[in-house]
């Protein structure tokens, strides 16, 4: 795209600066300017990233006179995730003049996650006079490749062998970060302390909780309400009563994150504060995270209040008023906690409010079923464990639901009579019809009427509460189900077999299901699955079984196989990773590429109202082009939002509502340097470069998300319906708007 000059004169011109002012001042956008990188140099990047290909033809582009063009091919090369790109990127890093080049650097180099990038970041980490953006975007890198070692380690294993001193390193280099910031006494550097305080979540240091409590009393919210982030997510018992005293903070945010550790410690002295959060905090995100801690603290004293609350939002719900739009989630929260502090009682009490908020709702939420579980087992067993299990359900989520449940049962430290003879005979003689059948009529055109009560995306769970039971016909049941049409059934009974004991036997079912799954067309999750149950069986026979998968078409699948295969001990195959063949052309990279610097939104209009996302085209063009092409195609009408976790994110775009649907298709990744504050619109996935259709909406900031989910969006307008939405709210349309 050529960028052509017109005659004008200068007062046309002066009119014009003005006039553009003049709206950006009344219409300020998320967006960055159109990109300074020229469109030929811009496409190379793109078709690079798309095929995650890194080659000589990228790496030039570090040498470009450009800076632009030398920070965006360091993001590309970040994106990929290609360890032979990390030489040119520290060689860069250490000779490059321009800050914001060499700030991307250090994100590209976080990006791939290899150690050998670490001294460099370390190097400038350690210089307090570097500016304080660099030193951020250096602890945040640490903390990614530190968190790639700490996970790379066996699973008997919390740490490295002791001779790999890396991780050690990095640690230290990011405590002592922390450390100087926090003992400056004039401005510390606000991004360094919150890139800090992730970078310590993800690698988890010995001692972390003396040094992150520092910042328990800042008067910035959002280093106090990342701190506590920080310890809930590591269970850090450290400044326990400061802890308690922001239960009282004057931020939404903070008070939500100190309860959630006060409930991830077990915080008993923080009962009463807990409680009174729960019944009286105006913010729903506040009072749904203090019931939870209530939950874990399993205090008795914590029931009757709980129930005279639970009573009255359900009468409000009941009544269908609009005064508690927030009503359904809050109720589930209710019944979670009460289950769990009512464990095995037989509450009358709570077993009747859970009956009435069941005949509300509906059978189709887990969380009332499980509580009921919890409470009541006996009860509960009796009343789906028997030969009338079929006909209680007339949906997948009601089946999918009591599943959940049983398998609370399962779970639970109790070991009764009725428990055994359940398993041997009632619960066995009505599971066993059930997984028979599984709702053929509607995969596979069966005529079997009793299938009917029992739709197939119930079957995962089914399976899953099947195999807590420990049945005695465990492994046949699950090889019987490598052979179904739903993909998700294939890889939920993999995923189960792998977890049983390596036998001959799973090998062969196992290799004959690989075969099957490297078929599929529109879904990897089979094939997936089969490869981690394989490499699980640790034979030759399952080895050269997964090393077939090397010559599959898809990239992940290839990708998956030489990771195994590696961590089995078997040989080293990156080389077979090769490139992805990518779906998308030339004209496809110029459509999005048009978008940088436009105003494009999207208004989605749902069953609780409407709120509008406006995307960032510069940060994920890609992402930003594939949201636009389904919404334009009608694929997102009438899609439920399937996940909603308050005070975490509202999730949809999943066909099948289960929360494994997709669009038939993968896309990549493009992480970038935008956060996870509030409102931020994100890309869901089950590993890298997976997404496909389903994305989400946070409540609050999420900084553990950061450069790990792709942010593509904002919303801008209507986060109160963002807030009221439950779990089964439908979106209606979307409407996209470019200008």
């Amino acid at each position: 795209m050529q960028l052509r000059t017109h005659r004008t004169t200068l007062s046309a011109l002066l009119l014009l600066v003005v006039l553009f002012t003049t709206a950006s001042a009344q219409q300020p956008h998320l967006n960055r300017p159109v990109s300074a990188i020229p469109t030929n140099v811009l496409l190379r990047i793109m078709r690079a990233e798309d095929e995650r290909r890194w080659d000589q033809d990228l790496a030039s582009l570090l040498a470009d006179k450009s800076a632009p063009v030398r920070r965006r091919a360091a993001l590309a090369m970040g994106r990929i995730g290609d360890d032979r790109a990390v030489p040119a990127l520290v060689e860069l890093f250490k000779t490059e003049s321009d800050p914001d080049v060499r700030q991307m650097i250090a994100f590209a180099i976080g990006e791939i996650e290899s150690p050998d990038g670490a001294d460099a970041l370390i190097e400038v980490l350690g210089d307090t006079r570097a500016p304080g953006e660099m030193r951020a975007r250096a602890v945040e890198a640490l903390g990614k490749i530190g968190g790639a070692l700490l996970s790379s380690a066996p699973r008997d294993q919390t740490e490295p062998k002791p001779a790999d001193e890396r991780l050690t390193k990095i640690r230290t280099a990011i405590l002592d970060a922390l450390m100087f910031e926090g003992g400056r006494r004039s401005m510390p550097d606000r991004e360094t302390i919150l890139l800090g305080l992730t970078a310590v979540l993800r690698t988890k240091p010995e001692g972390a909780g003396l040094v992150i409590v520092r910042f328990l009393g800042y008067s910035d919210p959002r280093i106090v309400a990342d701190a506590l982030n920080t310890m809930a997510r590591l269970r850090l018992k450290d400044g326990s009563e400061q802890v308690r005293q922001l239960l009282g903070s004057g931020d939404a945010v903070v008070r939500a994150n100190a309860a959630r550790v006060a409930g991830a410690n077990e915080d008993k002295q923080a009962f009463d504060a807990l409680l009174a959060r729960a019944l009286n905090d105006e913010d729903l995100r506040v009072r749904v995270s203090a019931i939870r801690a209530l939950g874990s603290l399993k205090d008795p004293r914590a029931t009757a209040p709980l129930l005279v609350v639970g009573q009255q939002v359900l009468n409000r719900y009941k009544t269908s008023q609009p005064a508690n739009p927030e009503a359904a989630n809050e109720l589930l929260e209710l019944a979670a906690a009460l289950g769990r502090i009512e464990q095995s009682t037989d509450n009358k009490d709570v077993v009747h409010w859970l009956l009435s908020l069941r005949e509300k709702q509906g059978a189709t939420a887990p969380e009332i079923d499980s509580a009921f579980a919890r409470v009541a087992p006996r009860s509960y067993f009796f009343a789906h464990g028997t030969s009338k299990w079929g006909p209680l359900f007339s949906t997948w989520r009601e089946a999918s639901a009591a599943a959940q449940a049983l398998g609370e049962i399962a779970k639970a430290d109790i070991k009764p009579d009725w428990i055994e003879y359940g398993t041997k005979n009632k619960f066995r003689d009505a599971l066993d019809p059930a997984l028979g059948c599984h709702a053929r009529p509607q995969l596979s055109g069966s005529p079997d009427r009793r299938c009917l009560v029992v739709p197939g995306f119930a079957v995962p769970e089914l399976l899953r509460a099947f195999v807590l039971f420990k049945p005695t016909n465990l492994e046949k049941m699950l090889r019987s189900y490598l052979n179904e049409k739903d993909v998700i059934i294939r890889a939920t009974a993999a995923e189960l077999l792998g977890e049983q004991p390596p036998n001959e036997a799973n090998v062969r079912v196992l290799i004959d299901a690989l075969r099957g799954a490297l078929k599929d067309k529109d879904s990897n999750d089979a094939a997936l699955a089969v490869l981690g149950a394989l490499a699980k069986q640790k034979t030759k026979e399952a080895n050269d079984a997964i090393k077939t998968a090397l010559d599959s078409s898809d990239h992940l699948i290839r990708r998956r196989a030489v990771a195994l295969l590696k961590a089995n001990g078997v040989g080293d195959f990156s080389n077979r990773i090769g490139t992805v063949k990518t779906r998308n052309t030339d004209a496809d990279y110029r459509r999005a590429i048009a978008r940088i610097g436009k105003h494009v939104t999207a208004t989605l209009v749902t069953s609780k109202g409407s709120f509008t996302i406006e995307f960032l085209p510069e940060d994920a063009l890609l992402t930003v082009a594939n949201f636009v092409q389904l919404a334009r195609k009608g694929y997102f009408n009438g899609i439920t939002f399937h996940r909603v976790v308050p005070n975490f994110v509202i999730q949809g775009g999943d066909p099948r509502g289960d929360g494994n649907g997709g669009p038939g298709y993968s896309i990549r990744c493009e992480i970038n340097e935008e956060p996870f504050e509030r409102a931020a619109v994100g890309m869901a996935l089950s590993g890298k470069d997976t997404g496909g259709s389903q994305w989400f909406v946070t409540h609050s900031p999420q900084p553990h998300l950061d450069g790990g989910y792709t942010v593509f969006g904002r919303v801008i307008r209507g986060m109160d319906v963002v807030d009221n939405i439950a779990r089964g709210d439908v979106i209606r349309r979307v409407i996209v708007s470019e200008r």
